[in-house]
């Protein structure tokens, strides 16, 4: 198992009192998918530098680190992608922790 770093944009447009919910969701579909989720951090509402809808000028950002199998990503992928709460997730392979 490897160790990944998912950076996950949420589209709170409307729910902001749900973001804890959306962050429980994300870790149980890593979960299904194989991984163990090591830490989560809310990093807050930031607005976008760029803005590429006019329906979404911002987003809540939260990074995800995890241990899963590199086969189970493209499914994560997958399964993110169709998911309305999520408009954008970048996976990237974390260091490893110096013991």
């Amino acid at each position: 198992m490897k160790r990944y770093e998912g950076l996950f944009i949420l589209n709170t447009a409307g729910r902001e009192d749900g973001v804890k919910e959306m962050i429980d969701r994300l870790t149980a579909d890593i979960a299904e998918q194989g991984g163990k989720v090591e830490t989560t951090q809310k990093m807050d509402k930031r607005p976008f530098s760029r803005v590429s809808d006019r329906r979404y000028t911002s987003g809540f950002y939260v990074n995800i680190i995890f241990q899963g199998n590199p086969d189970s990503l493209p499914a994560l992928r997958q399964k993110f992608s169709l998911n309305d709460e999520v408009y954008r997730v970048l996976f990237t392979e974390a260091p490893v922790l110096a013991k």
